[in-house]
């Protein structure tokens, strides 16, 4: 600590700390406009100057730091005068435009302006800049004459995002800030808007078609409905309308978002959300009351249970928040009286519950998202991460920018491939021999930990026999890679101090999946890599709540908080708070109740949220089940290629219209926050599950979500001292047991949930289905920056559709050319099981005979996928299927 005086005022403040940073502690306003505390210190604005010790010179208190006996003077007369001077120069060149700015009321130069009485005509004779606007991207545009030349765009775009696509063309007057060739098509801008969030002025402004003033918006922080970060944002609303987003920098997500966060809202008031319910007399959809949806599904569910009282199931949703989960799986339990509940985390993530459940006790990520900064090693695998968690991705390449060694193994070359230290190009469906492959390494070179192993683990003697002879050449044979690639690979992590595992569904969506996870725990464990801050394995979870949806028993073998079924204390726990007696049979998994409708097994199914036409693999198949159901209940905010089978359609309000909690990838409980009323006559998921529950005759009495939530604390152990007063403040991530507990930053720290870490024999198996003659190219599947998980929220953005608006497939020159195949063209691609028509897209970053799909669009990849399911926990095998292509149907 050092003693200063500001302003006369004495006090103490930690060495290594700016100036600024100190007068923002004791409230005192300077005012800057190149200044941001994540980025590098510019000081080009020269607003920030202070008076110190009396001295002459006016020093910037940005990048000024503190020492002992300094007098500081913030706003003296000689400090107003050079702030009132440095505005007059930046508004010398500036357009006198306030009046009709979209910026107007939120320009920080506006306001300096304003706060500084700086005359409107400017009393310098700068020279104007002309340059037009570039309008290249399709989600913001930049207008140089409005540019001060602050740099926050190019520092953000630079070292937060590290992709580099802005800079200075030009120099002197005519200098201004653009594109890589100013064009957006030739840079590798990413469209997060990062950079429009941060820019003073209105240089750079989002494309919005909606005309408003910034004085009449209210803002409300919430969180992110896509991926499974969790950003935090603000949703910027006027007239009932969410015209804007801005990041939230204190959070998970430091300030940052995507292109889906930042700029794909318009789903929220989109014309075509559902708005009143939809009942199908003689197949044609027509609008009907509350009272006669509700009245119909009672009318159907008595007569069923009546004949065929096993007959129910239901799919929860990743999109819903908690305690919609919750009451879901409740009403399935306790009203319809089966555990045949289940979500689309049985197609990503099922395998990780099941495999880090069986070796460390739980099925989740075991370190923080900001504890990636601070790895020394960084192993990616079956996770494009900067398309499908944009944020972490940043954060690994900030971390890789501090010294982090990046391991990369997938079978395409993804972004961060390029220049990871090691990048290993799999076969897709060989993840296990390759982890077999690395601890064969690990051990013969004695490169284990010896201390962990003996003291947190179990099961190490029988682990060894099933990799003492898995060598790098065999693992190298099946990977289709070079030995020596994952020899370095084996000895760059085994060798780290700080090591992390990232993976998801390209290690997950297997047939092997479980055993897939079972050997990254096998890995992490040789190597001490986990139970330690930055040190651990980490499951990314694809969508925003499918972490949470897991938590609050959206499973057909769990209650909330992973409790048993089969458990005769939990159950009796439930039985207890609920009033019901419950089933002890574990239910049906997605893949089996979509078989069981197709052996009309299952004739009443209830979803809520979910698309399986679009998600689950073999669409056809499904399609078959939908048709054959005797009754279906979808219930979602638009009319889905799912919704579109239902015999009764419920119109659910967005994110954006309810309160609730999300639980993201790294286990934290966050807030949704309702800042508009639900479009027409639609409804949030848990009123409508609340009211149907007392139609059918168990009457529920929540008159909010928090109360919800207070019921699933009482009954959930790790969510014990969750409420929604905590959870307002900065969320809290489980176990939180209960009202004194901090919430826990990473797992495992003394001990592993389940005692010891279990390792455990895993044996390489090939996927099963593989390229042959009649199929001779090998399909593996997956997300794009652009679109969710399904394509039903992006693709009601406009800028979006530019980018990515149909299906599509990634090739190799080589394969392209064998089958005479056009870039830009479209062709047929059939499996075993279907066939659908896709845009050849070219690429050298996948291998030869093997492509890339998404599976975002109804006509897309999972007309293809293959349904065999991991016999641990029924995730489907939609990573890897055999395909071929076709001239014509």
């Amino acid at each position: 600590m050092v003693k200063l005086t500001i302003n006369g005022r004495q006090i103490e403040a930690k060495e290594k700390t700016t100036v600024l940073e100190v007068t923002k502690e004791l409230g005192i306003n300077i005012p800057t406009l190149c200044h941001d505390d994540r980025l590098s210190k510019e000081t080009s604005c020269r607003l920030c100057v202070v008076e110190v010790n009396g001295g002459e010179k006016l020093l910037t208190s940005c990048n000024l730091e503190v020492a002992e006996g300094m007098a500081i003077e913030t706003h003296s007369d000689k400090v107003i005068e050079a702030r009132k001077h440095n505005l007059s120069l930046l508004w010398g060149p500036h357009p006198n435009e306030c009046v009709v700015c979209e910026k107007s009321g939120e320009c920080k130069l506006e306001e300096y302006n304003y706060e500084y009485d700086i005359d409107v005509e400017p009393i310098f004779d700068a020279h104007k800049r002309n340059q037009p606007k570039n309008e290249s991207n399709h989600f913001f545009e930049i207008d140089p004459r409005k540019c001060i030349l602050c740099g926050k765009c190019i520092r953000m775009c630079d070292e937060q995002m590290q992709v580099g696509a802005l800079g200075y063309v030009n120099r002197g007057n005519e200098t201004f800030v653009t594109f890589a060739n100013e064009d957006f098509d030739e840079a590798n801008c990413v469209s997060c808007g990062n950079c429009v969030s941060v820019c003073p002025t209105g240089a750079l402004m989002p494309k919005s078609k909606s005309k408003y003033r910034n004085w009449n918006t209210t803002r409300t922080k919430t969180t992110c409905p896509y991926c499974g970060v969790g950003c935090q944002m603000e949703l910027v609303v006027t007239n009932g309308e969410v015209v804007r987003v801005e990041p939230v920098v204190d959070a998970v997500n430091n300030g940052l978002l995507c292109v889906k966060g930042k700029f794909a809202f318009n789903f929220i008031n989109h014309p075509n959300r559902l708005k009143t319910p939809l009942i199908k007399r003689n197949g044609v959809f027509e609008e009907a009351t509350w009272d006669e949806a509700y009245s119909l599904i009672k009318d159907k569910v008595d007569l069923i249970k009546k004949d065929y009282p096993n007959s129910f199931a239901g799919l929860s949703s990743a999109r819903c928040t908690n305690e919609e989960n919750y009451l879901f799986q409740k009403m399935m339990r306790a009203v319809f009286g089966t555990n045949n509940v289940d979500h689309c985390a049985r197609l990503c993530h099922a395998s990780t519950v099941a495999g880090l459940g069986s070796t460390l006790g739980s099925g989740a990520m075991t370190n923080s998202i900001s504890e990636v900064l601070d790895h020394d090693v960084i192993f990616i695998a079956g996770s494009n991460t900067t398309s499908t968690h944009p944020v972490i991705g940043s954060f690994m390449k900030q971390a890789q920018a501090r010294g982090a060694k990046v391991i990369v193994a997938e079978p395409r070359e993804i972004e961060l491939a390029e220049n990871a230290d090691v990048f290993i190009q799999i076969q897709p469906g060989s993840n296990v021999a390759l982890f077999k492959g690395m601890m064969h390494y690990i051990y013969k070179n004695d490169l284990q930990d010896e201390e962990f192993i003996r003291l947190r683990t179990e099961g190490f003697e029988e682990f060894i026999k099933s990799i003492e002879d898995f060598t790098t050449e065999e693992a190298a044979q099946i990977c289709g890679c070079k030995k020596e690639d994952i020899e370095k690979a084996a000895e760059i992590y085994a060798k780290g101090k700080r090591a992390g595992i990232y993976y998801s569904m390209g290690v997950t969506q297997h047939s092997q999946g479980t055993n897939g996870v079972k050997s990254v725990a096998n890995l992490a464990m040789l190597c001490g890599h986990v139970g330690k801050e930055s040190s651990g394995i980490n499951p990314l979870r694809g969508q925003n709540n499918v972490q949470g949806a897991c938590d609050l028993g959206a499973l057909p073998n769990n209650f909330t908080g992973y409790q048993k079924v089969f458990d005769d204390l939990a159950r009796a726990k439930f039985e207890s708070a609920w009033g019901v007696k419950l089933d002890s049979q574990v239910g049906l998994t997605v893949p089996k109740i979509i078989d069981g409708m197709v052996n009309d097994e299952i004739k009443f199914l209830y979803i809520m949220g979910e698309n399986p036409m679009i998600s689950d693999p073999d669409i056809n198949h499904v399609k078959h089940g939908l048709e054959s159901v005797d009754f279906l209940v979808v219930q979602d905010i638009f009319l889905t290629e799912t919704a579109e089978f239902a015999d009764v359609v419920l119109p659910a309000s967005s994110y954006a219209e309810k309160t609730g909690t999300f639980t993201n990838t790294e286990r934290k409980i966050q807030l949704v926050n309702k800042v508009i009323e639900p479009t027409g006559n639609s409804k949030p998921d848990w009123i409508i599950l609340k009211e149907l529950m007392t139609e059918l005759g168990y009457p529920q009495a929540y008159s909010s979500p928090s109360d919800i939530m207070d019921e699933i604390a009482s009954l959930t152990p790790i969510y014990g001292g969750v409420n929604y007063d905590r959870v307002s403040k900065s969320g809290l991530q489980w176990p939180c047991f209960d009202e004194s507990h901090p919430g826990t930053k990473y797992l495992h720290k003394d001990k592993f949930s389940r005692g010891k870490g279990l390792f455990t024999p895993v044996e390489y198996i090939s996927p099963m289905e593989v390229a042959d003659d009649e199929y001779p190219i090998t399909l593996t599947t997956g997300r794009t920056l652009y679109h969710y998980h399904t394509a039903t929220m992006t693709n009601k953005t406009e800028g979006i559709n530019k980018i990515v608006p149909e299906n599509f497939f990634e090739i190799s020159k080589e394969t392209a050319k064998k089958y005479n195949l056009i870039n830009g063209a479209k062709t047929y691609v059939s499996s075993r099981r279907g066939t659908t028509i896709a845009v050849v897209k070219v690429v050298d970053t996948i291998k030869d005979d093997v492509i890339f799909m998404p599976f975002h669009f109804a006509n897309g990849a999972n007309v293809l996928t293959n349904t065999a399911l991991d016999q641990f926990c029924d995730i489907p095998e939609l990573k890897v299927c055999a395909v071929k292509f076709d001239d014509k149907l």
